[in-house]
């Protein structure tokens, strides 16, 4: 992985002297248009939100008119703030980093609000420059999609940033007053005039050429709500935001669509919040125009945004360079499993099955081995089912949607479930044929390592497979009497099965 070069804000790395975990860390972000709270528990690269606030105070509503605040926001701002405050040292948060973007950055009244905040709260507030928010969006982007190829677009209330990223490492970049509440204000409330004040924007932009044929990324609570919209409209068959991928074409039909729909349209839509009705509109228009200009094959939507990379400078470097698929489910391991088996024992003990596997193939082998346990606590009946939906929808970073697929699919067969029922069937569209056998013969190797071990550590390592002359063997000690049983015979020989037509197995 290319770690890209990022201007540390300040020196606010946790300590960990004992490589433990680092107690909680919160960011409050001072949007343009929210002003949102989030508390992590970290120990892991990219923590799972442990409480995530927001509140819609539309602090860059009417900016470029006035140049000002908005007055109304403004105390509804300083509200939220004494607040989030008071909860994150309720929380008992280790660390707070409290951060504001575009609006207060470039309103003649920021100096004013940040100094008023101050006294109130006795707390720093980092004002970010356009390219400190840009890079920290990208940085937040490139946590899970380490080698992000195209461009990042991260549009707020008051900005939009761009970024190139060029397999992982910052090219180009640039900041434009295009927030959706901005655009609305320049494009005079008609979304028709929109379009041309973007693209009067873009002008001097040349590199967005470069993106041809690439992916476009796209970053903000409005284009997420679009992602919403989409997935819905597409029937995908996976309501999972982060690293939802649609092709130009239809990514452009839908645009267009919403671009030209209704206040009272778009407030119908289910899911929609309420205090982005106005603005949705325009928020399209913005990235159909960026898809257009750039010739991007694709656009992706992130979870992941100027937060997390804000919290990532927050984290030592030991963390920063872990897999954050692998960290955090290593973390869920610690935390949900019986008897503490380590990933690592099975994946080893299951590697023979795999002799031609890929890189991306090892990453979910691993993850899965590590969450293979997850559903022990849940009625015998629904461990399937459970585990299946929990990994579907883990918010866990590094996944494709595919590799969601295989992850969720293997966990559920490993439950007794199968690869063909109809619960997993809209979700297997994701896969091919061979990927699904894998999942058979993963789900089928799990359940076998975890009957053989009971789940326990150490007893696994004591054994071993082998393919020898089309017969899938189970090499034991000596002293086999704790290993073998009818069950274990059984399970080995559906794995067996599995591996391909007329496989037997054997118990050496």
């Amino acid at each position: 992985m290319m770690t890209p070069s990022l201007r540390i804000l300040k020196d606010v790395t946790v300590a960990d002297p004992e490589g433990r975990g680092l107690g909680k860390i919160a960011v409050i972000d001072i949007g343009s248009n929210t002003v949102r709270l989030v508390v992590y528990d970290a120990p892991t690269r990219l923590p799972i939100p442990m409480f995530n606030e927001k509140v819609q105070c539309a602090l860059g509503l009417g900016l470029a008119d006035t140049g000002k605040l908005n007055p109304e926001g403004v105390e509804m701002a300083v509200n939220a703030l004494v607040r989030f405050v008071n909860l994150s040292r309720a929380m008992g948060v280790d660390h707070l980093e409290i951060v504001a973007t575009a609006a207060v950055r470039e309103a003649e009244d920021g100096p004013d609000f940040v100094r008023r905040i101050h006294a109130l709260l006795n707390h720093e507030i980092t004002v970010l420059s356009g390219e400190e928010e840009a890079k920290l969006a990208a940085y937040g982007l490139l946590s899970g999609t380490p080698d992000a190829d195209g461009v990042i677009g991260d549009l707020g209330g008051g900005s939009l940033d761009l970024v190139v990223l060029n397999h992982g490492t910052f090219g180009e970049h640039a900041t434009f007053p295009l927030g959706h509440l901005r655009l609305r204000d320049a494009a005079g409330g008609k979304p028709e005039n929109a379009g041309k004040v973007i693209e009067g924007h873009l002008e001097g932009t040349s590199w967005m050429k470069k993106i041809k044929g690439r992916t476009l990324y796209a970053v903000g609570g409005s284009w997420r709500a679009i992602a919403r919209i989409m997935i819905d409209q597409t029937h995908y068959p996976l309501h999972v935001i982060d690293n939802y991928t649609i092709e130009r074409e239809e990514a452009l039909r839908l645009l267009q669509l919403i671009g030209k729909m209704s206040s009272g349209s778009i407030a119908k839509i289910p899911g929609v919040p309420k205090k982005r009705v106005e603005t949705l509109p325009y928020a399209a228009i913005a990235l159909g125009v960026l898809l257009e200009q750039s010739g991007a094959a694709q656009v992706t939507f992130s979870g992941y945004g100027m937060r997390e990379g804000q919290l990532l400078q927050c984290l030592p470097e030991r963390l920063r360079r872990q897999d954050p698929l692998i960290s955090a489910s290593k973390t869920r391991n610690e935390r949900t499993g019986r008897f503490r088996i380590k990933g690592r024992e099975i994946r080893d003990w299951m590697e023979p099955l795999f002799p031609d596997i890929t890189y991306e193939e090892t990453r979910i082998l691993y993850a899965a081995c590590l969450l293979g346990d997850l559903g022990w606590n849940e009625h015998p009946d629904y461990r399937a089912e459970h585990a299946f939906y929990r990994i579907l929808r883990i918010p866990f970073a590094g996944l494709t949607h595919p590799e969601r697929a295989l992850l969720a699919i293997s966990i559920y067969v490993r439950y007794n479930g199968n690869s063909g029922d109809s619960l997993v069937r809209s979700v297997g569209a994701l896969l091919s044929e061979d990927q699904i056998r894998w999942c058979d013969t993963v789900g089928l190797a799990l359940r076998l390592a975890h009957t053989l071990s009971g789940s326990a550590p150490g007893i696994l390592a004591q054994t071993h497979l082998r393919n020898e002359d089309n017969t899938l063997i189970l090499g034991l000690p000596q002293s086999r009497e704790a290993f073998v049983s009818e069950m274990v015979e059984r399970r080995l020989k559906t794995l067996a099965k599995s591996l391909g037509e007329g496989k037997a197995s054997a118990i050496d």
